[in-house]
């Protein structure tokens, strides 16, 4: 299928811009303002204080969620002032507590692997943030925003459809590509959504930076949506579990703290003395077990996933072929995507039509959890979640 790359921004535009204090979002904000854009720079609240600020002698890194929130505003407020661009800052904690904070916790406690970036995007950054806007009364022609990726539009419909929506398409420098977590936000909400450093360059956007003296160029960049510090204040609210360590046999190898504390794949902290190396091959959260294996273990030939997102809500009629990745950092592979139809015995709470996703070849720790994103000419077709991997 072919795809039109949709236009920029132009001059005279009025243009929101979703700034967090690091060099991507600041740089787009001088780069549209230098255009002759009217840019107007928001950003999320999403620390609310609910959990003790933590005191380290050790630098912290960078995370979305935390009480370094404060210098972060007090930096996207500084530029904006310099620069002479209207700044507001959006309040969405409670919103931000349900769906991100409370889910996190929800699905590492029923044995999944969540991914709390792909639920932010979804329902904060493209979600409450937008609805905050709107209730600012602020009118925009974009919204635009530092990640790494395009906005496209099929020059045919979609899955034999008439419709021809916005859709997520890779960007130039792959490295950075930040597409596998926008792959839930609607068609719809994409409409409006421009990415002005899709064609640019990690190195080339540091390097504009640094010449226009951005503070935002030496800043280091945001790794995790919560520091590893606060982890389990967050889970502090109800006891960890312990319970079993076992092998394939069943036999058991030691005990576990808390199957929160665990994820399909870990090798490390898994306080077990084996002769030979094992990581985490199952979760099973109805027993409180966690079974390890050897690597050859992890593979499976297949997965099935259900909750999907498709462009404009327009889901296959019949099986297609596209690439897959189970999680941000591995490659595409080929895989045949059909319609799953639940065996006698499969209990599970299905949302919506669930679909098998058959490799091309074995994949490695597939994670009950994650989001199995679907691609095609680097365009994403479609984007569900993880239910149980088939090895």
């Amino acid at each position: 299928m072919n795809y039109e790359i949709l236009d920029m921004p132009k001059k005279g535009d009025t243009v929101v811009v979703g700034m967090s204090g690091g060099v991507d979002s600041t740089l787009t904000a001088l780069m549209l303002k230098e255009k002759g854009c009217n840019v107007i720079g928001v950003t999320m609240s999403l620390w609310d204080g609910k959990l003790p600020e933590i005191k380290s002698d050790k630098p912290m890194k960078e995370a979305c969620y935390g009480p370094g929130e404060e210098e972060n505003i007090e930096e996207c407020k500084k530029f904006c002032a310099e620069h002479g661009i209207e700044y507001h800052v959006i309040e969405v904690q409670e919103t931000y507590r349900q769906k991100v904070l409370e889910y996190f916790k929800a699905e590492y406690r029923a044995g999944r692997t969540p991914n709390p970036c792909i639920q932010c995007n979804r329902y904060i950054k493209f979600g409450a943030l937008l609805d905050g806007i709107q209730n600012l009364s602020i009118n925009y022609d974009y919204f635009c925003t530092g990640h790494y990726a395009k906005i496209v539009r099929p020059q045919e419909g979609v899955f034999g459809s008439d419709k021809k929506p916005c859709m997520i398409a890779t960007a130039a420098d792959i490295t950075k590509d930040q597409t596998y977590f926008l792959n839930r936000i609607p068609s719809s909400v994409l409409e409006k959504v421009r990415f002005p450093l899709a064609t640019m360059k990690k190195a080339e956007v540091f390097e504009l930076a640094k010449k226009a003296n951005l503070e935002a160029a030496n800043r280091e960049e945001s790794q995790d949506f919560i520091g590893e510090e606060y982890f389990d204040l967050l889970f502090a609210d109800k006891p960890s579990v312990p319970g079993d360590i076992i092998d394939l046999d069943g036999h058991v190898l030691g005990k576990h703290k808390g199957i929160e504390h665990y994820t399909i794949g870990q090798r490390r902290g898994l306080g077990v003395a084996v002769s030979y190396p094992v990581y985490v091959q199952a979760i099973d959260a109805k027993n409180n077990v966690v079974v390890l294996a050897p690597n050859d273990a992890l593979n499976s030939s297949a997965l099935v996933a259900d909750d999907f997102v498709w462009p404009a809500d327009v889901e296959p009629a019949e099986e297609f072929e596209a690439e897959i990745k189970i999680r941000l950092a591995s490659r595409p592979v080929k895989a045949k995507i059909s319609r799953y139809v639940p065996e006698a015995g499969d209990d599970f709470a299905y949302k919506g039509q669930p679909w098998l996703v058959t490799f091309s070849e074995p994949q490695r720790a597939v994670a009950p959890g994650q989001s199995a994103v679907l691609y095609k000419d680097n365009v994403i077709l479609g984007g569900g979640i993880i239910v149980k991997a088939i090895k």
